[in-house]
């Protein structure tokens, strides 16, 4: 059992930047694919970066491509999603999610078997 704590959120205006961060308790971080999906009222839960247990690869959601970079630092059990040039579009319950079973880049979020709590994100205009 893992469990997933996510920080960072809040309220910035548009083309602002903010960093999330999630931590994991344990110590088999490392052996965890990552991801971040998001999630806005009535809507399904969204994709939007993954990372490679190593950190090595990543993939990401086109809606995040060249404005958002996920990492991770397996010292310290923390992924990050630093989120630049914000759009008010971007608004959403941010959730961080690991993978402990499959090993891939998965984007769908039955890919992954643990959640975190969420964090809200709101981009004002």
């Amino acid at each position: 059992q893992v469990q997933l704590v996510e920080s960072g959120g809040g309220l910035v205006q548009a083309g602002g930047s903010l960093r999330l961060s999630c931590t994991a308790s344990g110590r088999t971080f490392s052996t965890y694919a990552m991801g971040w999906f998001r999630q806005t009222p009535g809507k399904e839960r969204e994709f939007v970066a993954t990372i490679s247990k190593s950190g090595g690869n990543t993939y990401y959601a086109d809606s995040a491509k060249g404005r958002f970079t996920i990492s991770r630092d397996n010292a310290k059990n923390t992924v990050y999603l630093q989120m630049n040039m914000l759009k008010p579009e971007d608004t959403a319950v941010y959730y961080c999610a690991a993978d402990s079973l499959w090993g891939r880049l998965g984007v769908r979020a039955l890919d992954y078997q643990y959640w975190g709590q969420g964090t809200q994100v709101t981009v004002s205009s």
